[in-house]
């Protein structure tokens, strides 16, 4: 651990009576008590990190109060060993974050601390900002002609640098050009790029770099509601994808900028970063820290460190950057805000849109939600006036919305996924110069292993799940849960009847690959899901040969379909779109018309007009008719109405009780003892204890009750009595729980 040096104060000590309640980061839920560390003089450091011994460990932990006395014996109290932080770690408004959604979601708060801050400071590092290197091109490197340099990511790199004369950071570079490193290497080698200082922080109303572009009547309405929008004003900005909410977004970002605040822009995708990255960058040309999973540690906690430190002016992240400190805070966007990665599923299970909401109104700021498919959530809350909804209902320039084409599956053998018309459509799109987009939400090669002569389905020995068959070039078979990770060689034979007739049911994208380089010999094909974009770099270069058209052919899952700005993309096509007409989840039908919508858009997305092609076995389905004949908003309204006569959310409120065992017997059991110990009041009912959908999942059994009530307070206020009771109850023994407050999956 990278510990700093015990402070001391010159000020009156405090009584020897005091005791210090810390938040420890990790371990034990419950706050401790703790002697002030030696020799310290002062006010209790609230809101500091602390270095604390527990048992025979050294921790990190947070002071979160003060009292005089402890319920623990005098000679029982340990004094901490450190006071980490010379101030306060964060502002107030984040500590109120922090606290409330500690509150919210019924998580202890150190371990809510640990989400919120980055790793080095979890880990007792220095909350001071660490030497980044500023990288410019010297004289050499300006002389230099980049066009006859050998080395394209070597040209890319100068001319990059070129384009930005005060110099780029590691993560801007990382941002912008993925696999820097080696060409930088070889740049400095050479002389042509030095770490230079980096530049004093522009003036708060800067010199924009790239002029606005012409709004259409539209988008100058959106715009010039938003500029005279004061306070705590959550806007529902419903635009057609490629109507050029973006746009909207960085006027609305000029107007906080000039006014010297600083702006949070949150993305559900770490891969829409670095091209939504670029345009602020060209546009405002000013700091932005870029804060995702995909940057290093110490990238992330310069990044960080610069928003606290109000250096920099715009924080672009996914869902954890919603906790970065921002003292100016003056707008937030959330991009897609329908999306369901915005909610974690593990651990500290926070929706970030909704902490964003909370941000916005704590801190009476503006707040806008943009999505082509808003969540039924906040088209709720703009049809009751807690919102304002603004539309783009027309794409921008001269672009049309795509033609929709159904292709009815029924005739057609389920050979290798793909209908003889889509075929044809496919053909003709590249035959023009086009390029063509499959989108298939299913990864590996095909989900099932089946023995023909008896019955053998290729199971998880860990998960009631079958097993995902993965095929790749020059490689072996593999079977691998998706649920657990678990994986072994795909059998030769039937492991029970010894039978070779194994058939490979159902298409995942690897095996659609494998069907489109058959049909399209010819054609520049890219795959892009999880497993073709393990390595760092690859997903940015992939979606780069998309943007260019040097891919023609593209297959892949939500990866591909989400918020990518395709200029050549022509045609369409949703393979299996009948996965969310026939889900149990009473949210699958909102999000199959999400995506049908969200994917569709892509094409045609310049002047050309694109084609969307879905294909079903369920042409007549009356949910996904109205989708495609009267628009999202009115199947939206529709899916309301139905909500609303079932009283799910949002017309009520959940919370998901999870029990994991070695048995399934138990973890019902020590569910069910619930109503014995908390009866709940008369306006939250339970629903269960029932097993999970995968009872079986890791090697554990699961069981769920979920608790329902009309709004948020006597849910909440059921919670806090129940939640302290757990760890009493008589059948606690070799359960492990978790709570979900407003789950977005009871599957």
């Amino acid at each position: 651990m990278s510990f700093v040096k015990t402070l001391t104060h010159s000020q009156m000590p405090v009584t020897s009576t005091s005791v210090w309640k810390i938040a420890l980061l990790s371990g034990i839920s419950r706050s401790l008590d703790y002697l002030p560390a030696a020799g310290w003089r002062g006010p209790v450091p609230l809101h500091h990190r602390v270095v604390v011994p527990l048992g025979k460990r050294a921790v990190i932990g947070w002071v979160i109060g003060e009292r005089d006395h402890s319920s623990l014996d005098p000679d029982q109290l340990r004094p901490c060993e450190r006071v980490l932080d010379p101030e306060p770690l964060l502002d107030s408004e984040t500590v109120s974050l922090i606290q409330w959604t500690a509150h919210y979601y019924h998580h202890p708060l150190g371990r809510v601390l640990a989400t919120a801050i980055p790793a080095p400071l979890r880990r007792g590092g220095h909350a001071d900002v660490p030497h980044m290197p500023h990288w410019q091109l010297t004289r050499a490197g300006q002389a230099q002609d980049h066009a006859g340099v050998r080395g394209t990511r070597l040209q890319a790199l100068l001319a990059l640098l070129r384009a930005h004369p005060t110099g780029m950071s590691s993560g801007q570079l990382a941002t912008a050009l993925p696999n820097y490193r080696e060409p930088l290497r070889r740049a400095v080698d050479r002389g042509w790029v030095e770490d230079a200082p980096a530049p004093p922080r522009p003036v708060i109303d800067p010199v924009f770099a790239q002029s606005p572009h012409t709004l259409n009547p539209d988008q100058q309405h959106a715009v010039d509601t938003l500029q005279t929008t004061r306070g705590f004003a959550p806007v529902v900005l419903e635009g057609v994808t490629g109507s050029g909410k973006t746009e909207v977004y960085l006027h609305a970002l000029e107007s906080a900028l000039q006014a010297g605040r600083q702006a949070l822009v949150l993305t559900p995708e770490i891969g829409l970063i670095p091209q939504l990255y670029r345009r602020l960058q060209a546009r405002f040309g000013i700091p932005i820290a870029s804060l995702h999973s995909g940057a290093t540690e110490r990238q992330r906690l310069h990044g960080w460190l610069a928003a606290r430190d109000r250096h920099a002016r715009i924080v672009l992240g996914t869902r954890s950057a919603v906790f970065t400190p921002l003292p100016e805070l003056g707008l937030i966007v959330v991009d897609e805000e329908h999306d369901v990665a915005y909610k974690q599923e593990e651990g500290l299970r926070y929706s970030a849109r909704d902490l964003a909401l909370w941000r916005a109104r704590h801190n009476a700021v503006p707040i806008i939600l943009g999505s082509a498919t808003p969540s039924l959530e906040s088209f709720h809350r703009a049809d009751r006036g807690d919102y304002r909804l603004l539309r783009l209902p027309l794409r921008t320039g001269e672009a049309q919305a795509p033609a929709i084409h159904l292709i009815d599956m029924r005739p057609y053998p389920a050979a290798d996924g793909l209908s003889p018309p889509l075929l044809h459509a496919i053909k003709r799109e590249l035959a023009q110069g086009g390029q063509a987009m499959l989108f298939q939400n299913r990864r590996g090669y095909a989900p099932m292993l089946r023995c023909r002569a008896c019955g053998w389905i290729a199971g998880c020995a860990h998960c009631d799940a079958r097993m995902t068959l993965h095929r790749e070039p020059r490689r072996q078979d593999l079977l691998i849960c998706h649920h657990c990770g678990f994986r072994r060689a795909s059998p030769a034979a039937c492991p029970e009847c010894h039978q070779p007739a194994l058939d490979i049911l159902g298409m995942g994208t690897a095996r659609i690959e494998e069907a489109l380089r058959h049909h399209f010999p010819n054609a520049c094909l890219a795959r892009i899901d999880r497993d073709s974009t393990r390595r760092s770099g690859s997903l940015e270069r992939l979606l780069d040969a998309a943007v260019r058209g040097e891919a023609n052919l593209l297959i892949g899952t939500q990866m591909l379909a989400k918020g990518h700005h395709l200029p050549h993309l022509g045609l369409v096509a949703i393979l299996d779109v009948d996965q969310g007409l026939y889900s149990p989840d009473f949210r699958a039908s909102e999000r199959m018309g999400q995506l049908v919508i969200q994917v569709a858009g892509r094409a045609g997305r310049e002047s050309r007009r694109g084609t969307t092609w879905i294909q079903t076995h369920r042409p007549d389905h009356a949910w996904l008719r109205q989708l495609l004949d009267e628009g999202y908003a009115a199947f939206a309204r529709s899916l309301l109405d139905e909500r609303r006569q079932a009283n799910w959310p949002p017309f009520s409120r959940l919370a998901l009780l999870r029990a994991q065992a070695s048995s399934v017997e138990r973890a019902l059991a020590f569910l069910a003892q619930i109503p014995n110990y908390g009866s709940p009041p008369p306006d939250v009912h339970l629903l269960g204890p029932v097993p999970a959908p995968m009872t079986r999942r890791a090697g554990a059994h699961r069981a769920q009750l979920l608790l329902m009530a009309t709004s948020p307070a006597p849910l909440h206020h059921y919670l806090d009595r129940l939640i302290p009771q757990l760890s009493t109850l008589p059948q606690r023994s070799g359960v492990r729980w978790s709570l979900d407050v407003d789950p977005q999956d009871l599957f």
